[in-house]
């Protein structure tokens, strides 16, 4: 019976469940999404009181703000799912979202009404962030609840596929609002169309989901007097419901969450930031890895349900780690060309005592605050997006930048008496020392940017597609595992607090945290330790610890 339930085409109110559930995720990852997409801008706009590249750092900070209150989001409308259901809780969480993206599209400006422009801001980003943390437990937990047994993979992993498709609808919308009213006039007020235009995408979502059904797990198990009291305490303070929070997130969830980062938000900075190919030819090359890459989320979500779900997660997380570091360097041969050759022909060192050496990926470090020669040299070589060694010599001794056989020497800065500028002699020689950096590169042949002529741009496509399949297997199957780890009763709860702390922590900071070691190491490869060491550590609990879920009944029990 249930292998025919498994093979039967999916019914009218089925289709309309996985429709209504993933369109309103789809548009909540669009206005999540917007704001990381439009930092740069946003940065000008709201935290200009600061001088760029301290707005810039700032307008990030807020962006991570939504990440690290998501999992607050799934504790308060986890708690809410499991004590009035999966319906409403979700319909609060997309108005809630939908709103506070209006709001920004909206707001005025610090040069309109001052520092409480940055502070409404990051208010608002934080009710997405809270939002988004409701959102997801209850779609995934929704769509779980109304699949036949045998086919929770595939249904679930439409959800699966959203994250992915509001990444892309955003990339789209902002690319063609650019467009259409051009880089100046979009820089000044066009970048508030696409969070103005989410209004229209709201009032749709909304229109769906009242229209929706309770789930039908959640509805027996309330005709049956059977829903928890305390879901906060059931989840997490009793130890057989504990334990399998903890493993769901170090043997599964931060995982995912690194590989997700990792194939999708990383690679992008790394073409445009670290390859230096222009923004515009990033984002299309990425958008089109995506509309290779998503339909595997719902083939490894249906494989879930014929060989098990763990196989393909571990799978995934293991590939990740054994082939990020070619893939990656094959990226920069194919962007990047001419790097990847003068990176192989002229390699550049900074031999410095490492005693001299401050740490170089703080989020909130000014120029100034790096006065030793050592500091300034990475500091320079960084604004290059030069990929450098370290090299240790005694103390006392000269620091120089060593670019091939040839050797710079760096200036000490010196701070004027306020300390918040380099005194003339000290500011002119630095100014001098990065000029003479910046034309040894160049001589070097060290690119100042990707030439589009010699992209091969098929070859891109195929990496970063390779990378975003690594996604699919780690996120098409997760929420039917997650789903079917935890009883009814305490299910939004239980699955919605690791899934954002794996997701919003370790991978949503990925990119930050990956940065911050290239800053500090001086490779520019050296960031992608953190996810593999991340998706390691979780590829071995997983398999030791975490048991398969395929053949769970998610109706027997409480």
């Amino acid at each position: 019976m249930a292998s025919a339930v498994a093979h039967a085409p999916m019914t009218k109110e089925e289709k309309k469940v996985i429709f209504a559930s993933s369109l309103g995720t789809v548009f909540e990852w669009y206005d999540f999404y917007l704001y990381g997409s439009l930092a740069p801008i946003i940065a000008k706009q709201f935290f200009a009181g600061l001088d760029p590249s301290a707005a810039f750092i700032f307008a990030l900070l807020a962006f991570a703000a939504g990440f690290i209150v998501r999992p607050f989001g799934a504790l308060v409308f986890g708690r809410l799912g499991d004590m009035i259901g999966r319906k409403y809780t979700f319909l609060v969480t997309i108005l809630i979202m939908g709103l506070a993206t209006f709001i920004v599209g909206v707001l005025p400006n610090y040069n309109s009404i001052g520092v409480a422009a940055p502070v409404i801001l990051i208010g608002l980003r934080m009710l997405q962030g809270l939002a988004l943390g409701g959102e997801y437990g209850g779609a995934a937990t929704y769509v779980a609840e109304h699949a036949p047994h045998g086919r929770r993979g595939a249904y679930t992993a439409w959800i699966q596929t959203t994250a992915t498709l509001g990444l892309f609808l955003s990339l789209m919308v902002i690319l063609g609002t650019r467009t259409a009213v051009g880089e100046e006039a979009f820089g000044d007020w066009g970048w508030r169309v696409p969070f103005i235009v989410s209004i229209l995408l709201l009032a749709i979502s909304v229109w769906i989901r009242l229209s929706m059904s309770e789930s039908p797990a959640f509805k027996k198990m309330k005709e049956e007097g059977k829903t928890s009291k305390a879901p906060l305490s059931e989840s997490f303070g009793q130890w057989k419901n504990l334990k399998i929070v903890i493993l769901a997130l170090v043997g599964l969830v931060m995982g995912q969450a690194v590989v997700w980062y990792s194939g999708q938000f990383y690679a992008l900075f790394f073409l445009s930031n670290v390859l230096k190919v222009d923004g515009a030819t990033a984002n299309i090359l990425v958008a089109m890895s995506l509309i290779i890459g998503t339909p595997f989320f719902v083939v490894f979500g249906s494989l879930s349900d014929k060989i098990g779900r763990k196989p393909i997660i571990l799978a995934g997380m293991l590939l990740a780690c054994l082939t990020y570091f070619p893939l990656f360097k094959a990226l920069t041969e194919a962007a990047n060309p001419d790097l990847a050759k003068a990176q192989a022909a002229v390699p550049i060192s900074v031999k410095a005592d490492p005693n001299t050496c401050s740490f170089q990926g703080s989020p909130i470090a000014r120029e100034v605050d790096f006065t030793n020669p050592c500091d300034i040299a990475k500091r320079a070589l960084a604004q290059n997006s030069a990929s450098y060694s370290n090299e240790a010599v005694p103390a006392g001794t000269a620091t120089v930048v060593k670019i091939g056989d040839k050797e710079l020497a760096v200036p000490q800065g010196v701070l004027t008496a306020g300390g918040h500028k380099f005194d003339q002699a000290s500011g002119d020689a630095i100014k001098a020392f990065k000029k003479e950096l910046s034309d040894s590169l160049k001589a070097a042949g060290y690119p100042a940017k990707a030439d589009p002529a010699k992209m091969d741009k098929v070859k891109i496509v195929i990496i970063l597609s390779i990378l975003v399949i690594y996604v699919t297997m780690v996120y098409g199957p997760i929420a039917a595992m997650l789903v079917e780890m935890f009883p009814t009763r305490i299910r939004y709860t239980s699955m919605s607090l690791p899934y954002h702390i794996g997701n919003g922590w370790f991978g949503g900071l990925m990119p930050t945290i990956a940065f911050a070691m290239v800053a500090q190491n001086g490779n520019m490869y050296h960031g992608l330790w953190y996810p593999i060491a991340i998706a390691g550590i979780c590829f071995v609990i997983g398999l030791l610890f975490v048991k398969e879920t395929r053949d769970v009944d998610i109706y027997a029990g409480d």
